[in-house]
């Protein structure tokens, strides 16, 4: 019995889904014309060539020290299993 519930929720959900879309014609192609603007039009007005910035260099991001986050990592480990430990022995006395 509830398998026949389920195969009737799960066909009118597939007929609900398929009755809400909607296509005048679908034979009908995407192009440029239908779609959006093409590139070369949309480029057409900016006369400005991109200019480099000279104060910005590759080294403007911070280094980063790997080292820092695995020593900060393996502090607390140590901690989080100091204290498992004497919570073990609190228990086992």
């Amino acid at each position: 019995m509830r398998k026949l519930i389920a195969l009737a929720a799960c066909g009118s959900a597939a007929l609900s889904l398929a009755a809400c879309g909607s296509a005048d014609d679908a034979s009908t192609e995407a192009s440029a014309d239908t779609v959006e603007m093409p590139a070369d039009s949309a480029l057409a007005p900016v006369t400005e060539e991109p200019v480099a910035d000279p104060t910005a260099t590759a080294t403007d991001a911070p280094e980063a020290d790997p080292t820092a986050g695995a020593t900060a990592a393996a502090d607390a480990a140590a901690g989080v299993a100091a204290e498992a430990a004497a919570a073990a022995e609190v228990a086992g006395e």
